[in-house]
């Protein structure tokens, strides 16, 4: 792979890692934000954003983590992101409280393993 590709697939995975983070916070700003303050619930509790989240995590996740499985040929990464991505979907199927969140943190962090995995050098196979 070309230093360039190289680098341009470490940025989706940079990104992913940060939309994973932003998400996590999401979460618990929102449970402080709706409990303790009442604020906030109609946007922050939206289907819709929540919607657009995953599908932005899957598009970056397509091409970073499909990118680097073409590359290094290597199950863990892939394996470990889409595990994430599972747990993140059926987060939307939950009704908004504890289970939905605890499903989207872990989703979220097993997108950020299969993320860091990704960006690992890998020895080339021979």
């Amino acid at each position: 792979m070309t230093d360039t590709s190289s680098s341009i697939r470490r940025r989706f995975d940079r990104a992913g890692i940060v939309l994973a983070g932003l998400c996590v916070l999401h979460c618990i700003a929102t449970v402080v934000l709706v409990s303790a303050l009442g604020v906030g619930g109609h946007f922050l509790l939206s289907p819709e954003f929540h919607r657009v989240g995953l599908a932005l995590a899957l598009i970056i996740a397509a091409v970073a983590i499909g990118w680097g499985a073409l590359k290094h040929r290597r199950a863990a990464p892939f394996v470990t992101a889409m595990m994430g991505l599972t747990f993140m979907g059926g987060a939307l199927a939950m009704p908004h409280g504890t289970g939905e969140v605890v499903l989207t943190i872990i989703g979220v962090s097993l997108v950020t393993v299969g993320h860091l995995l990704n960006m690992r050098p890998f020895a080339k196979r021979g």
